[in-house]
């Protein structure tokens, strides 16, 4: 289920830089990094989707291994499209506490996900 939405999420998503994610890391001309410049093209090659598998598998793995509140807080908000203000309305959680969850999911995902993108 998390991989369809993973997949659908990045079909219908217009490219954002990183830097808009909280990823603080730039290219060397100063430009954003894109999730396109890491993902391998979107090509029926058959390298460039076991390329594409291996990363959403990573992903996975890192989601499956993060703390559930982080977990779902991060899917909702950034695969569902769902505010914080949305999310806080339906668990009754503050949007600070909200927003903290998020952040240590990013941190944890960045820690989690750092060999894979070091050996693009």
């Amino acid at each position: 289920v998390t991989r369809n939405r993973i997949t659908d999420y990045y079909r219908k998503k217009k490219p954002e830089p990183f830097s808009d994610k909280q990823v603080v890391r730039k290219e060397e001309d100063g430009a954003p990094l894109m999730l396109e410049d890491i993902l391998p093209a979107l090509t029926r090659d058959p390298e460039d989707e076991m390329m594409r598998d291996m990363i959403w598998d990573e992903i996975e793995n890192a989601l499956d291994e993060m703390p559930e509140e982080q977990r779902d807080v991060f899917i909702w908000n950034e695969f569902e499209d769902k505010s914080f203000k949305e999310i806080s309305a339906e668990t009754g959680e503050g949007v600070n506490t909200l927003l903290s969850r998020k952040r240590y999911a990013i941190l944890f995902l960045r820690k989690r996900l750092k060999e894979l993108y070091n050996q693009l």
